[in-house]
């Protein structure tokens, strides 16, 4: 492992170490890519907690239930080093995303947009999305300006997104400010 990465601009977290798995130093990992085994497609990761910040190269990996995957970090093969890692961010630089087309977003470009409804009103910034299975939901936290002080949930849905403007830092939705 690399402890000098080569930038940390422009990072994005990709899923996060948060236990160890076995004798032989394999680490379990949130995936935050969809499907999970993505991730898996970026060799060259940066671990990043807090200051801390390594590079690393994944060997290998597979999905444990579907629910997290199991992976082998070159040049680890201990399992009290890789419980050192556990909380560790796996992040990948920004270039290496895939382009989408038009009208798709990444959920890291929609994390802080203004949420606007047709009225005007500022119902906050959106500060995560959740999956639910059905659509994906927009997790909305009031902010200087706000309407209220309310926290919100939003479908991530054609009905209710009208307009992103990632330029002006906006997004436009209809819902009802009193929902």
């Amino acid at each position: 492992m690399s402890v000098t990465p080569e930038t940390t601009d422009d990072l994005i977290v990709i899923g996060k170490i948060f236990s160890i798995h076995g004798v032989r130093g394999e680490v379990k990992v949130y995936s935050f890519t969809d499907p999970i085994d993505n991730l898996l497609d970026y060799k060259k990761v940066t671990l990043r907690r807090g200051n801390d910040v390594r590079q690393v190269e994944l060997v290998s990996g597979r999905s444990q239930n579907g629910k997290f995957l199991v992976v082998k970090i070159k040049g680890l093969d201990d399992r009290d080093e890789a419980g050192l890692l556990r909380e560790f961010e796996i992040c990948v630089p920004r270039s290496l995303f895939p382009e989408l087309t038009d009208d798709e977003y990444y959920w890291y470009e929609l994390e802080g947009l203004k949420v606007i409804d047709t009225e005007g009103q500022l119902l906050g910034k959106i500060d995560h999305l959740l999956e639910t299975g059905s659509n994906d939901v927009m997790y909305v936290k009031p902010c200087p300006g706000s309407l209220d002080d309310r926290d919100r949930l939003l479908p991530y849905t054609e009905q209710c997104v009208l307009n992103v403007d990632l330029v002006a830092g906006e997004m436009k939705v209809d819902w009802d400010a009193d929902f």
